[in-house]
This record gives structure tokens, C-alpha cells and sequence, in this order.
């Protein structure tokens, strides 16, 4: 089963789009790891997935082809803003309260014993709360819901480190139980190489790539060799980012593992944050055309 397909899917704000022609497939059992610059797209595919958002072009299906926003998606979803969705003047206990009020499905049990373990008093306000005990009564009023799919917008941002790895911990506690599926928006790319076993990365407004890591990882090589050899060795290969010098380039490149490497050449396994990287510094990934150019890479301002 699929817990996420969209076909063409893409928002426009005005003349300007949020989002665009973006094709993807997330199968069940996955955490995902939606990664990209500000103003790439992530919070609107997330915001589209959920149903809070109407797409412009193209449609958005979740949890094996409900539509995005219908009563069989909204009721297997839970969705956690970047900024933790609590009213302040509103106790622990109280938004545990009112989340049982507006929902069909709320374990409250869990929900209590869950707090309890944290440490969290449920007659304290939430604007009393650290951050990671906000972020933490979030997660719990999300995953009391007993979603099938959790979406996570940079839930990660404004915490330390104790407390981002106390959050993570408590997601993959939640995918080993009950077999939720996660889609998680985050700048951490170092901390999700960690965890995530699905990438989903966005730049400009578009899907560049999308995948199982180790599918990513094993598909992806950094090739040196000469300068010299570098234009008539590229012609045969899907690049993601050149790095040029007088002597000496660098491609990043799509391959397979037995595909040749000349003589004189080097290939080398990367990284999943070194793949991230380069798709989001590579200036023409939004023209398919331009992946098979060799040229020197900039970074662009949203990666400075």
C-alpha cells in the first residue's frame, strides 16, 4: 500500500507557484524525509496531502488512494504544524480535552500514561512548557489519534539537541508499535540520515528526486577524473552537479553500480547528505536537460 500518490500535483499563489507538477509515491512502513530550502514546496505538498490545502493542478491521494481531504483520509491522518499546535493559557490536560472532543478516535489512556512518563503535569499550562515538552504534548495529542500516517512540518526546528533526539525516538517508538508510516519535513539532514529510510527532495518549486535511500545511495556516485576527459565522459552519464578545475572535475552522477568507469577515473560511494546537497545546489535540476550538462556549481542562496 501506498500512503502517499500525487499526479501532476502543484499550487499556485497568483502568479506564482508553491508547487508544481510533482509526481510521488511513498509506500507504507516508510519514514520520509522531505528536505529542501525555504520556499521549495515542502509545507505546501504536506499542507496538500493532509486536505488542509486545495491543490491548483492535479490531485493528492493517501493511505492506498483516499483522496486527500475525504472523511477516510482526515480520520487516518495526524498532522503537527511547525509551530506546535497548543493554546497557551491551555493546560496539558485540557488540550487532551479538547482533542478527544474533536476527533472520532482518541486514546486517552495512552495519552495520559505518555505524559506521565515525560513528566509532564497535565494541570500545567502549555505556554509554561519548554520546547521539547511542547513539541512532546504535540506528538502525544498526534499519536493518540492512532494515525496510519503522521506528518511532522520541522517539528525539530526550535529544539536542542536532547530534545530532537528525544523526539525522534519517541517516532520510531511509534513506528515499531503501531506500524505508523511518517512524513517528516526537516533542515537536519545530518540527524535524518540517522533515520529516515525514504528522501523526498524539493528545490524550486519541484520534485528533484525522490526514493528508498539505499536505492539513492546505491544509484548515486562521485566520479573524479580529468578535466580534460570531463565533457566527452559526462555525455554518457546523468550528472547532478559538476564541480570543474583546471586539472581535475568532479561529477556527482546517476549510475549504476556496473556501469564502467574509464581509465584515469575514480568513483567513490557518497552520502545521503552529499545527494541532498547536490540537488539542491544544482542550478538546472528543474530542466531535465540540464542534468546531463557539465557545468561549474554554485551555490545558490537558499544553500549559502
Amino acid at each position: 500500500m501506498n500512503v502517499i500518490e500525487t499526479c501532476e500535483l502543484g499550487k499556485r499563489y497568483g502568479k506564482s507557484w508553491a508547487l508544481r507538477d510533482c509526481a510521488l509515491t511513498v509506500p507504507a512502513g516508510h519514514l520520509a524525509a522531505l528536505v529542501g530550502p525555504n520556499g521549495a514546496g515542502k509545507s505546501t505538498l504536506m499542507n496538500m496531502t493532509a486536505g488542509l490545502t486545495v491543490p491548483t493542478t492535479g490531485t493528492a491521494a493517501v493511505l492506498g488512494g483516499h483522496p486527500a481531504g475525504s472523511p477516510a483520509a482526515l480520520n487516518g491522518i495526524a498532522f503537527v504544524a511547525q509551530d506546535a499546535p497548543l493554546y497557551r493559557n491551555f493546560s496539558a490536560g485540557d488540550m487532551l480535552h479538547l482533542t478527544r472532543n474533536l476527533n472520532q478516535q482518541f486514546d486517552s489512556g495512552f495519552a495520559r500514561t505518555r505524559l506521565d512518563e515525560l513528566g509532564i503535569p497535565l494541570n500545567k499550562k502549555a505556554g509554561k512548557l519548554s520546547g521539547g515538552q511542547q513539541s512532546q504534548l504535540a506528538l502525544t495529542l498526534a499519536l493518540a489519534r492512532r494515525p496510519r500516517l503522521l506528518i511532522l512540518d520541522e517539528p525539530l526546528a526550535a529544539l536542542d539537541p536532547i530534545a530532537r533526539q528525544d523526539f525522534l525516538a519517541a517516532v520510531m517508538t511509534a513506528m515499531t508499535d503501531d506500524g505508523v508510516s511518517v512524513l517528516l519535513s526537516s533542515h537536519q539532514v545530518a540527524e535524518l540520515e540517522r533515520v529516515a529510510d525514504f528522501l523526498i527532495v524539493l528545490s524550486r518549486a519541484q520534485l528533484q528526486v525522490a526514493g528508498e535511500v539505499d536505492d539513492l545511495l546505491a544509484g548515486h556516485r562521485l566520479v573524479s577524473g580529468p578535466t580534460a576527459e570531463a565533457d566527452e565522459y559526462a555525455r554518457r552519464l546523468t550528472v547532478v552537479q559538476a564541480r570543474r578545475g583546471d586539472a581535475q572535475t568532479h561529477l556527482l552522477v546517476r549510475t549504476a553500480a556496473a556501469d564502467p568507469v574509464p581509465p584515469g577515473w575514480e568513483s567513490h560511494p557518497v552520502s545521503l547528505e552529499e545527494i541532498v546537497m547536490a540537488y539542491l545546489r544544482s542550478p538546472g535540476l528543474s530542466e531535465p536537460a540540464a542534468l546531463t550538462r557539465v557545468q561549474r556549481s554554485q551555490p545558490t542562496e537558499a544553500t549559502r
